[in-house]
């Protein structure tokens, strides 16, 4: 094994082929044979036990941690002692070795390199980032750059968790030149007297301009661009979609000092990547991620927006194949007409407001109180934190302290007092909100109220109200044991730093992008212990809003996903995201701003109605009804199809699918169902010879509900109940269409359908010479009751759905496509945004808060 260990090192440094060649002359034939193939498993079992990746062509040379590193195996046994389970440890070093795996070998004589890992928000960025450092610095990396957010609050968060792990564990094998309480200024030492060959310098450096400027002006002389000609580095960009992108003096400042370095990697760590993947590509200085894009895994126990809002069906899956898709029952109503009384109008001065204890906000600190009464009586101390963001103006936080404290004081006298009387509402909330989400869920009993109500008074009166913003010396500090604390804040609570033991979010906050609504949901995370007690309070459109990120999430991954498994690169074909009526992607639209779209191997359906608008359903039952019957004249009929799962006519001219398509009303909610949008692509494929989509199937379903006729054919009603959420506009049934509708017109039954892969069917269709240029529109008459399954399997009641109770039947429409995903595109429309309710913020207070540091 010692020998091995030798011959891992040198191919690890060297490559392979050079370790065979320089062992052959002194090792024996067999034993050099069985140790290459050792290594090439090894860098096997890195590649297979890793998150999926976005990358090919990749120089493997890395076969995971070798016997002679030093700071992996003190980081990994740290771990251990902090008694973290061996299945979590394995899940760090597997998605770290991932993103080692993708960086260049580092003996080669220079490169520049540039990647991304996408994480989950609030949940493991940083760990895997310092596993990441800890590997690299085992390779002889000389030097680690971490850009740590804006703020300072973040900035030192980062700096005590690198020291803990990093710094503390080998305290004489790091050179370390910001601390705690001060980031980056010029050493005394010149760069070539730093950056030996024996120990590593650690930065830990905010994205500010006045600090960035500092170390690009240590490092951009003759004696450290002689140093940096022969030492690795690494730079790691936590929150790289904030300041870095786009912006007009942070990212030139990180251009110019990743270009001061011959041996360069890059890498970028977000949870939204939107404004990096939209960077242009052509561009070489820029930031765009050309190497590899990366997805760790999402860790168990991870509460994220999908587990908490539920998500949308996707076109690879089935209603049944997403957990729970309505997510949990813990997100709260806030009307919107009280938006008004908890900040002022985005027009209206800050400075007089003065806000509302809200029925909603009062309930909300309540139960912060008896959740965290809860975590005692179940012999958790840790820290329990309230967040209450409703405005970014710290006049408005500062407006809340008052009556905060006012609540607070109220509620100390009423439990004082003893009074039985006083006792009864605390006891309603807790039997109420406590039966929401069953404790059983989680493997946990329940607690009753009478073990809970022992504890309140001590919470209550051990609770600060704590204003964060920029402004603020009463920061959030978690220094101390069991800290309860009701936070108000703004920008400073909103991205990076971890509020910890989060239990309640009131949240009111507007935003109009993908990432800074992401990022403001500092409720995603780990709740180990109490996972049955986290609450939200928002608005209806704000909870709509998260629904859909959840679902842009989900795509945006396995998007990833399926680029790697084509491999593909980053700079062969971009991350597609889907858009939203009323949400930008993000602010910095970049080069890439999304402005085509493909439907080739789309499979889109409908699912939102306007359920009790007689006129919007009867113009789509008409706009069905001339579809079958002039398909029926001019198409042709399967005679066979009348008892199967669909009435099938083939050969359907387009013109009656564009003439469909101009009188189907579609929700406007449904931007994937751009009408116009759908009869261009059309319109674009008819000159094309190899898919002209002259021709369609048009299938109708025959559901499980009592016998119908549509357009003079005999078919059965399908059923598809609602979901029972708060809007009362229009019906949600999430779920029209199943996976194996798309295969209604190829020749294969329903079970040989189900049992393969969206993908499969997509290649099913593609390769049929029949099918591969016809698409096929699916029509389902829905009973316009349609009432809800009583009981899942377990017996256990359906409170998730109700009754579609209908004015009259609806008609659902899915629409199936031929073709790759990535072949013709057309230009598509720009979304229009409301401004109307969006606060204005002061640049300054966002980019350069935090400007202590001389220049």
């Amino acid at each position: 094994m010692g020998l091995y260990v030798v011959f891992a090192d040198w191919a690890r440094r060297f490559g392979v082929d050079s370790a065979i060649s320089s062992f052959g002359d002194s090792l024996p034939e067999e034993m050099v044979k069985e140790f290459s193939g050792q290594f090439l498993e090894d860098m096997e079992k890195v590649r297979a036990g890793g998150p999926p990746i976005i990358a090919a062509g990749s120089d493997d040379w890395y076969s995971g941690p070798g016997e002679k590193d030093l700071y992996w195996p003190a980081l990994r046994a740290e771990f251990a002692d902090e008694g973290w389970p061996e299945e979590r440890v394995q899940s760090v070093n597997n998605s770290s070795n991932a993103v080692v795996a993708h960086t260049p070998r580092p003996t080669g004589p220079r490169w520049d390199s540039r990647g991304l890992v996408v994480g989950y928000v609030q949940s493991g960025k940083t760990t895997n980032f310092t596993a990441v450092i800890a590997k690299l610095a085992d390779v002889e990396y000389r030097m680690i750059i971490v850009l740590s957010g804006i703020h300072n609050g973040l900035r030192r968060q980062t700096q005590a968790r690198l020291d803990d792990y990093l710094k503390h564990l080998n305290p004489d094998r790091w050179v370390t030149k910001t601390t705690l309480d001060r980031d980056f200024t010029i050493p005394p030492e010149n760069p070539e007297a730093l950056l030996g060959p024996d120990k590593p310098v650690l930065l830990v450096v905010k994205k500010n301009g006045a600090v960035l400027g500092k170390l690009i002006r240590w490092l951009d002389t003759a004696n450290g661009r002689r140093a940096l000609e022969s030492s690795p580095v690494l730079v790691i960009d936590d929150e790289a979609d904030q300041a870095s992108v786009a912006t007009g003096r942070i990212n030139p400042l990180i251009r110019r000092l990743l270009g001061l370095m011959p041996k360069c990697t890059y890498v970028g760590y977000t949870a939204t990547p939107f404004a990096n993947v939209f960077i242009d590509p052509s561009d070489e200085n820029d930031l765009y991620p050309k190497s590899f894009i990366l997805n760790l895994p999402r860790p168990d126990g991870y509460f994220g927006p999908e587990k908490i809002f539920g998500r949308y069906s996707v076109e690879s899956e089935d209603d049944d194949e997403t957990g729970p898709p309505d997510g949990y029952d813990m997100v709260r109503v806030v009307p919107e007409d009280d938006v008004q009384l908890l900040r002022p109008g985005s027009k209206e001065p800050a400075d007089d407001f003065t806000p509302t204890i809200t029925d909603e906000l009062k309930a909300a600190v309540d139960w912060f109180w008896l959740a965290t009464a809860a975590r005692r009586a179940r012999h958790d101390i840790g820290h329990s934190t309230m967040l209450i963001h409703t405005s970014v103006k710290i006049a408005v936080h500062e407006s809340f302290r008052r009556p905060l404290e006012f609540l607070r004081g109220r509620a100390l006298a009423s439990l004082a007092s003893g009074s039985l009387e006083d006792l009864e509402p605390w006891r309603e909330l807790w039997e109420d909100e406590s039966g929401r989400v069953p404790a059983e869920d989680f493997d946990r009993r329940q607690n009753s109220f009478d073990e809970v109500v022992v504890h309140l008074l001590d919470v209550i009166a051990q609770t600060r109200v704590v204003l964060d913003n920029y402004r603020s010396e009463d920061r959030l500090d978690y220094s101390e044991s069991s800290v309860v604390a009701i936070a108000v804040g703004g920008n400073t609570l909103s991205r990076g730093l971890t509020l910890e033991g989060l239990v309640v979010s009131f949240f009111i906050r507007g935003a109009t992008a993908y990432d800074t609504l992401l990022q403001m949901g500092r409720w995603f995370g780990y709740r180990t212990g109490y996972e049955d007690l986290p609450r939200i309070w928002m608005t209806p459109s704000l909870a709509d809003a998260f629904r859909h990120l959840a679902t842009v999430e989900h795509e945006m991954r396995d998007d990833i996903d399926r680029y790697q498994r084509e491999n593909l690169t980053p700079t062969q074909v971009s991350v597609r995201i889907r858009t939203h009526p009323a949400l930008r992607i993000t602010a910095k639209m970049g080069a890439a701003q999304p402005a085509y779209v493909s439907y080739a191997g789309r499979r889109l359906q409908t699912r939102y109605f306007l359920h009790e608008d007689a006129d919007w359903l009867d113009q789509n039952r008409q706009a069905a009804e001339s579809l079958v019957q002039d398909a029926l004249r001019y198409g042709e009929l399967e005679p066979d199809a009348a008892s199967g799962p669909a009435r099938l006519i083939r050969n359907v001219p387009v013109t009656l699918i564009k003439d469909f398509l101009g009188r189907y009303q579609v929700h406007e909610d449904s931007p994937d169902l751009d009408r116009r949008m759908m009869l261009k692509y059309i319109d674009s494929r008819l000159s094309d010879v190899e898919m002209s989509l002259s021709n369609w199937s048009v299938a109708i379903v025959n559901g499980d509900g009592v016998p119908a006729q549509l357009g003079g054919l005999d078919v059965r009603y399908s059923v598809r109940s609602r979901l029972n959420d708060s809007n009362t506009r229009r019906a949600d049934i999430k779920t029209l269409m199943s996976k194996q509708d798309r295969a209604l017109d190829l020749d294969l039954t329903a079970a040989e359908a189900r049992a393969k892969s969206e993908e499969q069917l997509i290649k099913v269709r593609n390769d049929d010479p029949t099918n591969k240029d016809r698409g096929l529109l699916v029509l389902y008459l829905i009973d316009k009751m349609s009432e809800p399954v009583n009981a899942d399997a377990a017996g256990k009641a359906n409170s998730k759905r109700k009754a579609l109770d209908a004015v009259s039947p609806v008609v659902g429409m899915g629409i199936v496509f031929p073709g790759d995903v990535r072949t013709k595109k057309i230009q598509a429309s720009h979304v229009a945004v409301d401004l109307s309710d969006v606060e204005s913020v002061n640049l300054d207070e966002v980019l350069d808060v935090d400007t202590e540091e001389p220049a």
